[in-house]
């Protein structure tokens, strides 16, 4: 019988598709072409014929599937995809015994569904592919490294708004008065001088917040675009990380504020003295306290006004403007995170969102085909991503938020992020479900780029929420299997803690010893490494198998590589998954046509303790817990 909608029971009788390359001939194909995509329909389903639905033009049309392969436990069909518009949506209709089934992206329906969780094929290109070269590693430059050649902070000229830390180990200000002023002074020398760390981790890609000068420890509120904080070194410091993270093989993506400047920022202040001036345009002048639009009504973070086409030509579009400068040498950033950029280009009836983040996609790639555009969105982002802008969101909704609720301590509170309430916890199926249902919204080549991550700058620490270290380990090992590229928060490898956002920017504690949990920073390692050793698990497929309160399974799989992972927080009743979740069909692209890949059904476990046991072609997963277990079949 088919699975009830809603649940994910065991994989032999759900039908499968995603948009990975094992399920769709051409992941970016271009406007005109037909596109095959595969489906595998497990044989208690018992179909009787499977169509592609597409929507052409706003209207759903049926295309019949080819059935390509018949097997004792499932059957692959194959159809074609007119990539009629820049978005086509498609989803599988299979025929039953009695009724018929949908299967979307969010899952396996018996009843009808709306368009919203449809698969798509997006003609927009991709994220780089060197998003996928080791991990992204977030670095806070005032709390990561004070250099060697600085002097010390006690004798450093300080601006009127810093409160000089007593020591570098201190503790950061959590709340109230203090917390965006209480100084550090790390510096970007210092960054240069512990890149051997981020080598050793497997660091591919590094991020650092602003570092433009601004009235505050977080930089979010610049003062000019044009130059580099002398604090933190300024320009030469600058060139000097850049040329050293490029020549290790790494990339280096710099953080800006398009929604937004500082209010001591060069621009405002002419426009707030000026009537005149040029850069009047560039803000929202209205007749309330303070006088013009600002960020959450913040005074101190004045609103840019992209009506504006001085502003556009000065702040995104074209070589010469702050977005496109920082990407040309001598810093060749290789691309921009971008601070709230859901609210950049929107206020009250006016929106150009989408025509802003464009404007500097297209300037980025003006310079370098290569760069990457990384947008902030706390919440749902499915509106704004997709379409020839950014290339993916940080993905606190559909990753870190759902690991939280299900790997949290009893005693933690968790965050839920502008809601007057604490997050509640969930079971392991929850999770599932809360993850795929904002997965499905987006294309795969979207969900690809996704900066997934347990923590940030703006967010309690990772250690201080799950508690245990092998929480921690849970929680890594999701990050770095999951669909999408894993973020580290500098110092979580290390198992720093921190009650809220301001709290977690704590210092790197490269001289305190009792602040630095080796075990975890073996486990951060290890795991980073098989990450890098099997690319089904940075760009693979992913295929839910099983899930219950207390562990979830799935499975990564490419061409090569099938692997299972499974993740338990507490000892559980196991399972045993068929060893055919790892056969296959393979593109022959020169001969246009797909065979059948069967496993060798031999499963080595390449992550966890234990003897590997298969009984009767299944693979008996333990029903120990909390524990991290991964198998390879080849």
């Amino acid at each position: 019988m088919p699975a009830s909608p809603g649940s994910i029971p065991a994989v032999y009788l759900v039908p499968h598709h995603d948009g990975s390359a094992l399920y769709v001939e051409k992941l970016t194909p271009l406007l005109g072409e037909e596109v095959r995509v595969r489906l595998r329909v497990p044989a208690g389903i018992n179909a009787r014929e499977v169509h592609v639905r597409m929507v052409r033009d706003g209207e759903p049309r049926l295309r019949p599937a080819r059935l390509l392969h018949e097997g004792a436990d499932e059957s692959w069909y194959e159809a074609d995809v007119l990539v009629h518009n820049p978005t086509t949506r498609y989803r599988f209709f299979v025929v039953l015994e009695s009724g018929y089934g949908w299967v979307n992206q969010k899952g396996w329906f018996t009843h009808d569904v709306p368009d919203a969780h449809d698969f798509q094929l997006s003609v927009h290109a991709p994220a780089p592919k060197w998003l996928h070269d080791g991990v992204v590693y977030q670095i806070f430059p005032d709390r990561f490294a004070r250099s060697s050649t600085a002097p010390k902070l006690s004798e450093t000229s300080l601006p009127s708004w810093a409160i000089p830390a007593t020591e570098w180990n201190e503790e950061p200000i959590a709340s109230g008065p203090g917390v965006s002023e209480h100084f550090f002074g790390g510096d970007l020398d210092g960054i240069v001088e512990h890149l051997d760390h981020l080598t050793d981790l497997g660091v591919g890609t590094v991020y650092l917040t602003p570092v433009f000068p601004g009235q505050s420890n977080h930089r979010y509120d610049a003062s000019t675009f044009d130059s580099v904080d002398p604090l933190l070194g300024g320009d030469d410091a600058y060139e000097r990380l850049s040329q050293a993270v490029h020549d290790r093989g790494m990339h280096l993506m710099g953080d800006i504020t398009t929604n937004h400047t500082g209010a001591s920022h060069e621009w405002f202040t002419r426009a707030a003295h000026d009537p005149d001036a040029v850069e009047r345009d560039f803000f929202y002048w209205i007749p309330q306290e303070p006088g013009y639009a600002c960020w959450l009504e913040h005074p101190s973070l004045p609103k840019l006004n992209y009506t504006s086409e001085q502003l556009r030509s000065t702040m995104i579009k074209g070589p010469q403007s702050v977005i496109g400068r920082w990407l040309q040498p001598p810093f060749s950033l290789d691309g921009w995170r971008v601070d709230v950029a859901n609210m950049t280009g929107r206020y009250q009836d006016m929106d150009v969102t989408h025509d802003v983040a464009k404007t500097i996609r297209t300037t980025m790639l003006e310079i370098n085909p290569d760069a990457l555009l990384i947008a902030e969105h706390f919440h749902d982002a499915s509106a704004d991503l997709g379409l020839g802008g950014w290339h993916g969101n940080m993905n606190y909704s559909a990753f870190t938020r759902p690991v939280w609720a299900w790997l949290a301590s009893s005693e933690a509170d968790i965050p839920a992020f502008g809601l007057p309430a604490r997050m509640p916890r969930i079971d392991g199926t929850t999770m599932v479900q809360v993850m795929r249902t904002f997965d499905s919204v987006y294309p795969f080549t979207t969900l690809m780029s996704q900066w997934n991550m347990l923590g940030s700058h703006d967010t309690p620490r990772l250690r201080t929420l799950v508690g245990s270290a092998d929480k921690v380990e849970l929680a890594a090992a999701l990050l770095f299997t999951y669909l999408g590229a894993p973020v580290v928060f500098a110092g979580d490898e290390v198992g720093l803690t921190g009650t809220n956002g301001e709290h977690a920017r704590s210092t790197m504690p490269w001289n305190d010893p009792t602040r630095w949990d080796a075990d975890t920073l073996a486990i951060y390692t290890a795991l980073i490494r098989l990450r890098k050793e099997h690319p089904a698990l940075s760009t693979g497929s992913l295929r839910w198998l099983h899930t219950t309160d207390d562990a979830v399974v799935f499975a990564r799989q490419d061409s090569r590589d099938t692997i299972i992972i499974a993740l338990a927080r507490a000892p559980w009743s196991g399972v045993r998954i068929p060893l055919t979740v790892a056969d296959r069909m393979v593109w022959d692209a020169s001969a246009h046509t797909c065979a059948q890949s069967p496993a060798a059904k031999n499963p080595e476990l390449i992550y966890g303790h234990g003897e590997t046991t298969v009984t009767d072609g299944h693979l008996v997963v333990p029903a120990t817990g909390p524990a991290v277990h991964m198998w390879r079949i080849r």
